[in-house]
């Protein structure tokens, strides 16, 4: 909850305001019963109806202070409240934004999603609550047992006496509403999960007839989370009928007192029926601070959630590392790299790649091809060894610096709803002109020049309006369009067609001058067979290293690659 404080303490003025205009409404609320019980025993008798019309006047202005006073606060409440989640979503998804991929790994997607979506609204939703009642019941309650006690204390007595077993009740229960309500949000995490995974995987998922099975999976973290919901619904929702049955108790031994009470002219009907009103007042006044105590469970369990993710040290950061004098533009020395710390993915890495170079890399699926350029971009940080570019280690520099070198076209990468100049701008500053020259190097004009609307064209999520082949050299566009110093293809090329592949690559090599160093990751030889040297990665090792002569000569895994694939022959 510390983090929560932080985010509303800006609006402390305003909730100020608010809580004072709230306090005035609440103060009139608790003297209508008064005046109540003064026109009933003081007023009525005297038979004064300017007296009576006096008081009924004054009885309609302290319900339209209490009226306007609560609508007022309750609308700055609520903008409190909302300005305070706006904040908390906004640096949450900052805090996920520049999570390293090693803690989104921890983490998982659909738990930050989770926390960013449900958890900030818990949080919104305590906030108002908190701010709308968080006055008004305590003055209620308080203020109604003061003005009993000065008009009846004995049967104040009896009415505090079942206070205490209230308290013990929201106590108790809350203490338990906690621990529940956190498992119910992993609970949402893992529904969110099988949901993502199934949107996704939605085309495979029916083209396998494997519906029904997903739809049991789903069931199954459905079910969970109603098991987790109504363990934490039921045990928090027992507050109510308990409170409800010791103020009803309550009552029943209040009107029982009074009745012996008013028989024996202790005291007298007016100020029975104004008990009776403050007792109503005081019984809503528990049942909100119930409420209240409910959603306070939530937003706690949602506010340590959020504060998890705020709470996770900055990872990669910045090193002091010394520079080298006279080294290869671009360097791997003995790299080594472990996601779970327990066996290397890569090990012994070292090549290097000159300015202008382009290096290709080739290995079946998992062989570690992707994560060398993970590591290259500092995605995660290696295990050992070290990474240079122009002689800097990439961990001395900074994550902005690091990346503005790059122009990245990933094997799994994403397309976004938005135009096709939308997807390939990416929001940087480049002109139309520079979109259109990107997209003709990409080989992507003939097809967007064939859309009504070209550059305009609306794309779908996912990119599920346009074909595989489409999509790829819509992202190879967006890599080249910044004039990248370090293009990346990894696997960007597997849904083209030769001939289009052959002219991408002619068009790479001639009119892309900026670019010191090209890496093109594949599993077909005619994707890398041009470059000037090819690393050939077999379970995190480099079996081969040259070019494609050189390769035919001394790798047999490559050897055999390029016989599956090309015959033997060399495609030009």
């Amino acid at each position: 909850m510390k983090y929560i404080l932080r985010y509303i303490r800006p609006y402390l003025g305003r909730m100020s305001l608010g809580l004072f205009i709230k306090f005035i409404g609440t103060i009139t609320d608790l003297l209508l019963p008064y005046i109540l019980a003064h026109i009933i025993d003081d007023v009525v008798p005297l038979k004064d109806v300017p007296m009576i019309v006096f008081w009924g006047i004054a009885m309609l202005i302290c319900s339209g202070i209490c009226f306007a006073g609560n609508v007022i606060a309750n609308r700055m409440a609520s903008a409190v409240a909302r300005d305070a989640a706006r904040a908390v979503r906004h640096d949450l998804f900052s805090r996920i934004m520049y999570l390293s991929c090693h803690q989104v790994d921890v983490c998982s997607i659909p738990s930050l999603e989770s926390r960013l979506t449900t958890d900030t609204y818990n949080v919104h939703h305590m906030l108002g609550m908190m701010q709308r009642l968080g006055v008004r019941a305590p003055i209620l309650l308080i203020g109604g047992i003061m003005v009993t006690a000065y008009m009846e204390p004995v049967l104040t007595l009896v009415m505090v006496a079942v206070l205490p077993f209230i308290t013990f009740v929201v106590w108790k229960i809350s203490a338990k509403g906690i621990p529940l309500y956190t498992q119910t949000q992993k609970a949402v995490d893992n529904m969110v999960r099988v949901v993502r995974e199934n949107v996704q995987g939605v085309r495979v998922i029916k083209a396998l007839s494997k519906t029904d099975y997903e739809r049991r999976r789903y069931e199954g973290v459905n079910e969970a989370l109603v098991r987790c919901e109504t363990k934490a619904g039921v045990t928090m929702a027992a507050t109510n009928p308990l409170m409800t049955i010791f103020m009803n108790l309550g009552l029943t031994a209040v009107i029982f007192v009074g009745a012996f009470r008013v028989n024996a002219g202790i005291s007298s009907p007016g100020k029975i029926m104004a008990f009776i009103s403050y007792f109503t007042l005081i019984s809503n006044a528990m049942m909100s601070v119930t409420r209240m105590f409910v959603q306070y469970s939530k937003g706690t369990a949602s506010a340590n959630r959020i504060g998890e993710i705020l709470d996770i040290p900055v990872d990669l950061a910045q090193l002091e590392m010394p520079d080298r004098d006279a080294a290869p533009y671009l360097e791997f020395d003995d790299v080594s790299f472990s996601y779970n710390g327990l066996k290397n993915n890569l090990s012994h890495i070292s090549f290097s790649v000159p300015e202008g170079g382009t290096l290709g890399i080739i290995g079946a699926t998992g062989s570690g091809k992707t994560t060398v350029i993970s590591l290259l971009m500092r995605f995660y940080d290696v295990s050992s060894g070290s990474i240079r570019i122009g002689g800097r280690d990439v961990r001395a520099m900074s994550g902005g610096e690091l990346r503005e070198k790059f122009g990245v076209a990933l094997q799994n990468d994403f397309v976004y709803e938005g135009t096709v100049a939308d997807n390939i701008l990416m929001g940087r500053e480049l002109s139309m002109e520079q979109i259109r020259e990107a997209a003709g190097y990409a080989q992507a004009l003939e097809y967007i020049d064939a859309f009504p609307e070209g550059f305009e064209h609306e794309i779908t999520t996912g990119g599920t309006n346009i074909s595989g082949g489409q999509r790829q050299r819509l992202l190879i566009a967006r890599a080249l369009a910044g004039k990248p110093e370090i293009l990346v293809l990894d696997d960007a090329s597997s849904a083209l067609d030769y001939k289009t592949d052959a002219n991408l690559r002619r068009a790479l090599r001639e009119h892309c001058p900026e670019t010191k160093a090209t890496f093109i990751i594949a599993q077909r030889i005619s994707a890398v067979m041009h470059c000037d040297r090819i690393l050939v990665i077999d379970e995190g090792e480099i079996i081969g290293a040259g070019n494609h002569e050189e390769l035919l000569d001394s790798c047999p895994i490559y050897r055999e690659i390029a016989d599956s694939q090309l015959g033997g022959a060399i495609l030009e």
